[in-house]
C-alpha cells in the first residue's frame, strides 16, 4: 500500500510525523547540506539543520561557538534507523567510536560550555570513560523510560542515563536551578505558626516547587497522540530536553546537537528562546525535524512544562487550572 494511502487511514488523533523525503522535499530544501571544504561562520549555521555525517560536519563549523551540547548518539546495540543500520560493537570498539566523535566536536565548545550525553546501561560506562578524559564530570542523570512490553529472559530496561559534564574544572558554567523546579503534590503538609512552610495551598490542592534531582520519574516518552511524536525509533521527549536546556543555557545561547535525529533538541531550544545548530545524515529525519521547527513558530508548548515549572505525569488538568 502506498505511503499516502496509509496516511489517509490514520486517526485524526494520530499526530505522528512520518513524511517521506518526497513528501517533505520543501522542508529538506530549507536545510543546509554538507559540502567538503566548507568553512561556515556562525551566522550561516545558526538555527539551521546540516545534512551530513556528524564527524564530517563538525570539521566545517567554527571553533568555540557552542554554549551547550546535547548529544544522543546511537546506543551500542543493533538498531535500524529508516535505511541506516547501527550494529552492536565490542566494548572497546564502541569506546573508540565515542572517542572519535567527542574529539571531532570538542573544538566547537566554549570554555564554559556544558555537555550532556544520552546512553543506556550498556553504553553508559564507555560514555563516562571517554567524557572523563576530556571534560569534568558533574553528575549522572537517570530517567525512567516507561515504554516497551518487557523482556522474556531479562529485566525490562526502563531506565536510561544522561551524563552531565563541563569543559572547565571550576564552577564557571551555567546552571539555572530556579528554572527547572518540579511542582509536586504535598503529601505531608507542614505548617509554621499556622502557615504553609515552603508549599502553596490552592483550590486544586497543596503543592511544593521542589529542587531538581538526578533521578527523573516524570518523563513521558512521545506517543501517537502527541504533536511532538515522529516515527523515529529513539526520539527523546521535549520535556526531558527542556530540563537540560533551561538548566544549562540562557536565552540566545547556542545549543548544538551532533546527532539531531528528528530534531527534538533543536525544536525545544527554539521554543525556549535559544539558538540551535546540529547535524543529521538521514534525510527523512531532517524532513521531520524541519517540519517540527516550523510548527514551533506558532506552538511553543512543551508537554509537562507549564507555569514556569515541570509537572508530574498525568497532571494535564491541574496544569490547565494553573494557567487559567
Amino acid at each position: 500500500m502506498a505511503a499516502g494511502k496509509i496516511d489517509d487511514m490514520k486517526s485524526e488523533k494520530n499526530k505522528t510525523i512520518d513524511l517521506t523525503v518526497e513528501e517533505g522535499k520543501a522542508y529538506l530544501d530549507r536545510c543546509l547540506r554538507y559540502e567538503e571544504g566548507n568553512e561556515y561562520k556562525e551566522e550561516q549555521i545558526s538555527d539551521k539543520i546540516l545534512i551530513g555525517d556528524s564527524l564530517k560536519v563538525a570539521g566545517t563549523l567554527p571553533a568555540g561557538f557552542v554554549d551547550l551540547m546535547i548529544a544522543d548518539p546511537p546506543y551500542n546495540l543493533d538498531k535500524q534507523f529508516h535505511g541506516y543500520n547501527f550494529h552492536e560493537m565490542a566494548y572497546e570498539a564502541y569506546e573508540k567510536y565515542t572517542e572519535e566523535w567527542i574529539c571531532a566536536v570538542k573544538p566547537l565548545l566554549k570554555q564554559n560550555a556544558s555537555i550532556y550525553v544520552c546512553c543506556d546501561w550498556k553504553s553508559s560506562s564507555a560514555i563516562e570513560r571517554v567524557l572523563s578524559r576530556h571534560f569534568t564530570i558533574q553528575n549522572r542523570i537517570t530517567w525512567q523510560r516507561e515504554k516497551g512490553r518487557g523482556a522474556m529472559h531479562n529485566w525490562k530496561n526502563a531506565m536510561e542515563d544522561i551524563w552531565f559534564a563541563t569543559v572547565g574544572k571550576n564552577d564557571d558554567f551555567t546552571f539555572n536551578v530556579e528554572d527547572v523546579k518540579q511542582r509536586r503534590k504535598v503529601v505531608a503538609p507542614y505548617k509554621v505558626d499556622g502557615k504553609p512552610k515552603d508549599w502553596e495551598d490552592t483550590e486544586d490542592g497543596k503543592f511544593r516547587n521542589t529542587f531538581p534531582s538526578n533521578f527523573w520519574d516524570d518523563i513521558s516518552v512521545p506517543y501517537w497522540s502527541m504533536p511532538e511524536n515522529t516515527a523515529h525509533p529513539t526520539q527523546k521527549p521535549e520535556k526531558l530536553l527542556a530540563k537540560l536546556i533551561l538548566a544549562s543555557s540562557n536565552p540566545d545561547d547556542m545549543v548544538y546537537d551532533p546527532f539531531m535525529g528528528s530534531g527534538s533538541t533543536a525544536v525545544t531550544a527554539k521554543k525556549l528562546g535559544r539558538h540551535f545548530c546540529g547535524s543529521e545524515m538521514n534525510e527523512q529525519y531532517c524532513v521531520w525535524a524541519q517540519k517540527r521547527l516550523e510548527m514551533a513558530e506558532t506552538d511553543k508548548s512543551i508537554q509537562g512544562y507549564a507555569d514556569g515549572v515541570f509537572w508530574e505525569r498525568n497532571t494535564n488538568g491541574l496544569q490547565k487550572a494553573f494557567k487559567n
